[in-house]
Order: C-alpha cells, then sequence, then structure tokens
C-alpha cells in the first residue's frame, strides 16, 4: 500500500511517537478519558496504519486498548468523540499486531537501503484521512534530542552559536528491518526486506549483532540467501552459526555454498558435527565432499571445486549448449568448460563466449583451447597465487600427476592471496 493511496483532500501532517507519548484525551464535552502509554500496529505492511492506542485509562487507573479511528480531532490534546463502553478492550494486541514504542523504541534495526545497523530514537507517523501512518523511524542525534525534551534549547544554541541546524535522520519504513524478536523477524515482508541485502552486506549486519541476534536473523533466511551469507561471513562466525542448527538444516544450506567454501566450513566443525551433517546430504554431494577434506587447505586439492562441466571432444557445440542450460544453475563454474577423454584426463578448454557464437554443429575439439594453464593437485596456494596474476584468468583446472581433471580452483577462493600480486 502506497501512503498517497489514502489521501484525500485533507491537509497531511507529520507527528511523531514521542510527542503523543503522555498525551491525554479527552471526550467531546472535556472530560478526560485516559493518557497515551503506546501505539498498536501490524507492522508486516510497508506504510502500516496504526490500529489502537494503549492507554491508562482516567476513572480506574486501568491500562486498556482503544481503538485509533474513534479520535476525531488531533491538536494539544486528542478527542474522542462519545467513546462507547465497548470501545475498551483488554491490553493484548490482535494478532499481527506489536506495541510500537515497546518493539520499536531504543531498540537494533536494519537500514537495508544503507546496509547498516541502526538504533530507533523516534518514530514518525503522517495523518491523513483521519488515519496514521507508520513512515520513517529517526534514527539521528535530533529525534534523541526530541524525546527528552531538549529539541528546541539545543536546536537554539546550534544555530546562534554555529549557524548548525540539527538534521532529521528519517529512514523510511519500507526499509526498515527489525530485529528485537524471532517473530518479527518471521515476517513475510521482513524475511524479503534482508534477501534484498548482498549477500557481503548481510554478513557483515550479522557479524555486527550479539549471539542471540545473529542467529535469530540467520534462521530468518531462505536457505539461497543463508548460503551466500555464509560464504561471505567470519570462518569462526559461521561455526557459530551452523552449529547452532540441526544436522538436517545445515546440510540444506551447506549444499547451496560453493564447493571449496563449504569443504573449508566442514573443516573448521568438530569432526562429529561435520560427520553428522554430510550424512544429511545426498550421497554424490557427499562423496565430493569427503573427496575435498582429504587435501588440506594450503594446497590446490583443498582449494578446489569439484562442481564445473566437462565434456567429451566429439560432443557439439550445440549439445554442449543444451547441458549447460540444464545444469548450470548447479554449477560453481559455467564461464570455462573443459574438454576431457574418457580417461578424465584434460584435453582442452572453452570459454561460455566461444560456445555461445560458434556454429551449433562445431565439435568441441574444433573449438577448445588445447594451451590450458593448469596446477597439479598438490600446488601450494602461493604458487597458484601467482599463476592467477600472471595469466589474468577467472578459474584454474587442477589435475593430479597424470593429467586427469580432479577439480577447478575458483579465483575469488584466492582473492586474499592473490590481490596483493595484481599490481605487478
Amino acid at each position: 500500500m502506497a501512503v498517497h493511496s489514502a489521501m484525500n483532500h485533507e491537509s497531511q501532517v507529520f507527528i511523531f511517537i514521542s510527542e503523543l507519548l503522555g498525551k491525554k484525551i479527552f471526550d467531546s464535552e472535556g472530560r478526560p478519558i485516559g493518557r497515551i502509554i503506546d501505539l498498536t500496529s501490524n507492522i508486516g505492511e510497508n506504510y502500516p496504519p496504526v490500529t489502537d492506542i494503549l492507554m491508562r485509562r482516567e476513572q480506574d487507573r486501568k491500562t486498556v486498548l482503544f481503538p485509533w479511528n474513534r479520535i476525531t480531532a488531533i491538536g494539544s490534546d486528542l478527542i474522542a468523540h462519545s467513546p462507547l463502553p465497548e470501545d475498551f478492550r483488554e491490553p493484548t494486541p490482535r494478532p499481527g499486531e506489536l506495541l510500537l514504542k515497546e518493539t520499536l523504541l531504543d531498540k537494533q534495526v536494519v537500514d537495508t537501503d544503507g546496509a547498516k545497523i541502526r538504533r530507533v530514537n523516534d518514530l514518525q507517523f503522517l495523518r491523513s484521512n483521519k488515519l496514521l501512518y507508520l513512515v520513517h523511524v529517526d534514527v539521528g542525534f535530533h529525534g534523541l534530542l526530541r524525546r527528552v525534551g531538549l529539541e528546541r534549547p539545543v536546536g537554539f544554541l546550534l544555530r546562534v552559536l554555529f549557524d548548525y541546524t540539527l538534521p532529521d535522520q528519517l529512514i523510511a519504513w519500507k526499509f526498515v528491518q527489525p530485529l528485537s524478536s524471532p517473530d518479527l523477524l518471521r515476517l513475510t515482508i521482513a524475511q524479503n526486506r534482508l534477501a534484498q541485502l548482498h549477500p557481503a552486506d548481510l554478513a557483515d549486519i550479522i557479524e555486527e549483532l550479539d549471539i542471540h541476534q545473529r542467529s535469530a536473523v540467520f534462521r530468518s533466511l531462505d536457505v539461497e540467501t543463508a548460503a551466500e551469507t555464509l560464504e561471505e561471513t567470519d570462518p569462526k562466525i559461521q561455526v557459530r552459526l551452523i552449529e547452532e542448527l540441526s544436522a538436517e538444516n545445515a546440510s540444506d544450506i551447506i549444499e547451496e555454498m560453493s564447493q571449496s567454501e563449504a569443504a573449508d566450513l566442514l573443516g573448521d566443525l568438530p569432526r562429529e558435527r561435520a560427520e553428522g551433517i554430510l550424512k544429511e546430504m545426498e550421497k554424490e554431494v557427499a562423496e565430493d565432499m569427503k573427496e575435498l577434506l582429504a587435501h588440506p587447505d594450503e594446497i590446490a586439492g583443498g582449494l578446489m571445486t569439484t562442481s564445473y562441466l566437462s565434456f567429451a571432444p566429439t560432443v557439439t557445440v550445440d549439445e554442449a549448449m543444451a547441458r549447460v542450460r540444464f545444469e548450470a544453475e548447479d554449477m560453481d563454474l559455467i564461464y570455462y568448460l573443459y574438454v576431457v577423454d574418457e580417461e578424465e584426463r584434460l584435453l582442452g578448454v572453452i570459454t561460455l563466449r566461444d560456445l555461445l557464437v560458434a556454429p551449433p554443429e562445431t565439435k568441441l575439439s574444433e573449438l577448445m583451447d588445447t594451451r590450458v594453464i593448469a596446477v597439479s593437485i598438490e600446488e601450494e596456494k602461493e604458487r597458484i597465487a601467482d599463476d592467477f596474476a600472471k595469466y589474468g584468468i577467472m578459474a584454474m583446472p587442477v589435475v593430479d600427476h597424470e593429467n586427469h581433471l580432479k577439480g577447478v580452483i575458483l579465483f575469488k577462493n584466492l582473492l586474499e592471496v592473490v590481490a596483493p600480486k595484481l599490481g605487478r
């Protein structure tokens, strides 16, 4: 819902929750009804409307909920026209609704537009057509001063002494992801907001959170997003996140990771835990993982992935493209295609670009480049990094002493080693 869709000819007024909390509500005869403690809303919407007021009733000091749509005027006080006994109900929000002050004020949220964790100092609403919509959270110093009643004196001093006006730091609600409870993270719209972040940004955010929030955020992600984020996360935090999941859930996520990253993670886990996760994996994937785990991280065998495409030399371009379309989604590497003989000995390499521009009936043996830069399965990563920097390729095949293709090392898996050498 766009806020503007709810707006007719009524003037639009912005109000902060700090200006509403503690405000008295009167009936049309001027008799006090109660005082505002909090507001409720279903925050799963882009611009959620306020549904009820949590108030302390004047006549009996009882805490009750009162519908916002019974408010007929907002000024120095709020006016509710002829409230009825049935307007007041027990202070339990309806399913999906939350108390805004309790849930959001002074709590951490994710600004998904700026990819940062922020602290909420105030909430801004837009009143239109007698409805009140949550439109922004205030994360700035200005909002904090407003909360404690120092906005005017401090603002005056800053203008007089320094010719400086405090800016508002407002984040549109549609870019806000609350973190204060697992229930908020499970909201469909909330999950979508986190999934919009780049995995590297999401990993940075997760690393900044405390252990409980970190786990809650990670559990709220879909399997694919969780896998992409885990690849970008510090290895120590990777281990903690996976250890808090069941073996079944952990295996689902690890299967979505690139093989080399997944193998590194499994290698960092306690042996019993890693074996439990491997048992939950598909048999073929588990076997690939075990093969990678058999090699130390410092050599080619421990850095490679076995998730790549290879073809016989007699395969045509048309046949190869059909297989690429069918299997690409599950591959760590598709830009390079490798040509091997019947015993998996490496014969040549073809780029995806070569495949796209070649006539469909062309055999791969006619198209392949036989000048393949490959490394031994026992090669150390420093030497591999030198080769990446020298030849400027994105992936490098790994072969055994008889030239059998065993795997492929992706450039990104060696980035930390390669980066200092790129300027040579």
